[in-house]
């Protein structure tokens, strides 16, 4: 007979992480929204949506616009 094991942690971050982890959040939440409505404008014009490739390539001058992109994660953002 096979037993599964399973561990549970719990994180206690400090005050510090616990803005890096809300402002990472929340530029993830912005990117998210962001590219949905720039799909939801090229899908009424052309009818067809915007591909990863393009937002992806979209992302580096989103984040000259707006400089506060930069201070968090750029993995988080990307895969956003």
């Amino acid at each position: 007979m096979m037993v599964h094991k399973a561990y549970k942690f719990r994180i206690y971050p400090n005050q510090e992480q616990e803005i890096l982890i809300a402002k990472t959040i929340g530029c993830s939440r912005f990117v998210f929204n962001h590219f949905l409505e720039k799909w939801h404008e090229a899908y009424k014009e052309t009818g067809k949506g915007l591909t990863y490739a393009t937002c992806s390539a979209k992302l580096p001058s989103l984040k000259k616009e707006l400089v506060w992109l930069k201070e968090v994660d750029s993995i988080a953002i990307q895969s956003s």
